[in-house]
């Protein structure tokens, strides 16, 4: 089988990319490991203040004087910021941020101890009590200056208390030009206060707060949904020493070339080959593959996996940061950095929406008095309802919650997504055109019936081909050696002399003072051992697609034997659930014509070509677009690169192990299983629905709460909730696509 080899990106990282879009999210992201680590001369720094486009830009504005930085790569998702600078330099840049108000620390470091909840909730509570006992004073205590001051004061501890943050990230905004819901809230609140509304703007402060930390932990919930796969490779692994001896080793320690052994039970901690024993392992968290595969001495095992029922000893042939499941990690990260259409038509919207609203504000508080007769209070009150409403939050984490879900759901799946983009663009295909080898069918010769002709012994011409077709190493006599039963590999012995290779033929030699070849039809007929009744027996197995080889002496032809390259044991549960989707299947390859029409008919396919070049393929791909419209093409082989970059979606099987399918295609089936390409169909179509639920939602319920400020119907908290409300739901609806 050979490798999908579609040119590769190698550009750095996409850099300024506001994957998470949102505004709000506060520091409650734990420090994690980096899989894999970063180049040479890259640092990482997880800043988990750096949330929003808004910081990101006051962070480059904070570093630009710095000299020695050669690049800057933000990954706002993980709220990590990746220096390509000296250790000097990154010094410097890790000071400044601290001094600017933007602690962060780095992951190749041993992270401090995360915050817990309770930790996290002890100032917005501490301030919801504040803003209570400030509504009670207010309500239940005479109206004289003493008490207004004593609410005033309680009012002002509890904004101080929740809002302190809230002012320094709105302020940071203002001076960059932003408005997002810090700049929006922190306006809001000090309205309220300075109109007198002092016991509503702590309430307001107190409850965004404490719904902001509870929206943080859901986002990052949605944000660490790949991570769990970290937990799948063991940090630590038994490696064998000069004298013999095990010792427990960091994985990250582990060189290419060692000797790893892992017990029964455990997970794998690399990839590498099975050097002793045998086991059964469970690929299932890498390929996605339900049941175990047997493994022995040669076989490649990938880390993460686990080693179910024997002792195995193992080479390791990639360090822990190149590891197929480390790739996996980083692939789905840099996918997670890429925005999906509705994304950017999202982040479009609200950067118009925001401004819009806050100017709508700004009229209805200065002309609604002069316009509509309404009071100078009721008019700014109006107003600073309408600002809260204005920041379009939910709307925003309606997408990247929403497109990381799925894109981690089809990872845990062995599907590997290269980008939101694509797992958006997979609900529209129309067709999916299949490569044969080894995409429909195993990419394997496999001996699928043989046949003794009349009069010849059937022992001795399974012992003769045995010998034969095991003193070749072409893939047909190693099928067929493969394939024979086993009494006759046994029986066959060393008895043969003068053995002949005979290229593009078969071979020959001598056996029991006679000789016997082993080969093709063309060989049959040159040695003119071909009969009517021997010509239309091959003519029924090379109308099915098949390979066939002969076995004859000087006189007669004795056996044939039939090879064919068998198709995957659930291609056809496959192309039918394509068909159920709606969605056409049609085989392009370059195999021989009737070999891919017999496939595809087994298959279930009724548009099948063969005898196709790479150049042919791309015809056939431009001509599926304009008869159906989206296409995606799926295959393995270096022949199928054309055709894989000129499909709107490119699927390549088997990327466990895979290097150039891992970083070429925009789609990889890391176990070969065409069930997963309708598996993505569906996953698509589902994250597509979900995506517009959520930002219907988050539209809808800002549409209501506008309309009842408008009326004077809504409160300022009414407002915080109805926000923070509608990003809880958003979140919420993005999360059940994890699960999926």
């Amino acid at each position: 089988m050979s490798e999908h080899a579609r040119p590769a990106s190698t550009g750095p990282a996409n850099k300024a990319t506001d994957t998470c879009g949102h505004c709000a999210c506060s520091a409650s992201a734990t420090a994690i490991d980096p899989q894999p680590a970063a180049a040479d001369g890259d640092i990482r720094l997880h800043i988990p203040r750096m949330d929003c486009a808004v910081e990101e830009q006051e962070i480059r504005a904070l570093l630009a004087d710095i000299e020695g930085i050669r690049r800057l790569d933000f990954r706002l998702a993980e709220r990590t910021l990746t220096v390509d600078a000296s250790e000097e330099t990154v010094g410097r840049v890790a000071s400044r941020l601290r001094d600017a108000g933007f602690p962060n620390e780095r992951l190749d470091a041993t992270p401090d101890a995360a915050p817990t909840l309770a930790d996290s909730l002890r100032k917005p509570l501490m301030a919801l009590a504040c803003a209570l006992a400030a509504e009670l004073v207010h309500l239940l205590l005479p109206d004289t200056r003493v008490f207004s001051l004593l609410g005033m004061g309680l009012a002002a501890l509890a904004i101080a208390l929740a809002g302190l943050g809230t002012y320094r990230n709105g302020l940071r905004a203002l001076r960059a030009g932003k408005l997002n819901m810090n700049a929006l809230m922190g306006i809001a609140v000090t309205g309220a206060f300075l109109i007198g509304q002092w016991p509503e703007a702590a309430m307001v402060m107190a409850l965004y707060a404490l719904a902001e930390l509870i929206e943080a932990r859901s986002v990052d919930r949605a944000r660490d949904a790949v991570r769990t796969l970290l937990d799948l490779a063991p940090v630590q692994a038994a490696v064998e020493q000069p004298d013999g001896s095990w010792l427990d080793t960091p994985v990250a320690a582990v060189p290419p070339g060692a000797r790893v052994r892992v017990r029964p039970g455990s997970r794998i901690p690399v990839d590498g080959v099975v050097e002793a024993g045998q086991s059964a392992v469970n690929q299932s968290p890498v390929t996605g593959e339900s049941l175990p595969v047997d493994k022995t001495a040669g076989d490649t095992v990938f880390a993460g996996t686990i080693n179910e029922t024997g002792l195995l000893d193992i080479r390791v042939t990639r360090a822990a940061r190149d590891t197929t499941l480390a790739r996996i990690i980083h692939a789905v990260e840099q996918a997670q950095a890429t925005k999906a259409p509705t994304q950017r038509f999202v982040d479009r919207f609200a950067a118009v929406y925001t401004p819009l609203v806050f100017a709508g504000a700004l009229a209805v508080a200065l002309l609604a008095p002069l316009v509509l007769g309404m009071a100078w209070m009721e008019a700014i009150y109006t107003a600073l309802v309408l600002l809260v409403i204005a920041c379009p939050c939910a709307l925003v984490l309606s997408t990247p919650v929403t497109i990381v879900s799925g894109l981690a759901s089809a990872a845990r799946k062995g599907v590997l997504i290269k980008g939101g983009s694509h797992l958006e663009a997979a609900a529209g295909l129309r067709a999916v055109a299949l490569d044969k080898t080894g995409t429909l069918t195993e990419g394997r010769p496999q001996l699928v019936t043989h046949e003794i002709m009349p009069g010849a012994s059937a022992d001795d011409a399974l012992r003769r081909a045995a010998l034969l077709a095991g003193h070749s190493d072409h893939p047909v006599s190693q099928a067929i050696a493969a394939g024979l039963p086993a009494t006759a590999t046994a029986a066959a012995d060393a008895a043969a002399e003068r053995y002949t290779a005979l290229p593009g033929r078969g071979v020959a030699a001598t056996i029991d003072g006679r000789e016997w070849v082993l080969g093709n039809h063309r060989l049959i007929e040159e040695r003119g051992l071909c009969s009517p009744a021997l010509e239309q027996r091959l003519r029924v197995h090379e109308a099915q697609g098949r390979t066939l080889t002969l076995l004859a002496d000087t006189e007669r032809v004795h056996a044939l034997f039939a090879v064919a390259d068998r198709m995957r044991a659930r291609s056809a549960e496959a192309v039918a659930a394509l068909k159920s989707e709606g969605v056409v299947p049609v085989v392009l390859s370059g195999d021989n014509a009737d070999t891919v029409r017999s496939i595809a008919a087994e298959a279930g396919i009724e548009d099948a070509r063969g005898d196709l070049l790479p150049e042919d393929k791309l015809a056939a791909i431009d001509a599926l677009r304009s008869r159906y419209g989206a296409c995606a093409m799926a295959g393995d082989g270096i022949n199928d690169a054309p055709a894989l970059a000129r499909a709107d979606i490119g699927i390549a099987m088997g990327g466990a192990g895979t290097d150039t399918a891992m970083e070429a295609a925009d789609i990889v089936i890391m176990n070969d299983d065409l069930l997963r390409i309708p598996d993505v169909i569906r996953l698509s179509r589902r994250t597509r629905a979900v995506l517009w639920q959520n930002i219907a939602l988050a539209i809808g319920i800002k549409a209501v709460f506008m309309v009842l400020a408008l009326r004077g119907d809504a409160s300022m908290w009414m407002a915080v909730f109805a926000d923070m409300g509608a990003s809880l739901i958003v979140v919420a609806n993005g999360l059940r696509l994890s699960r999926y």
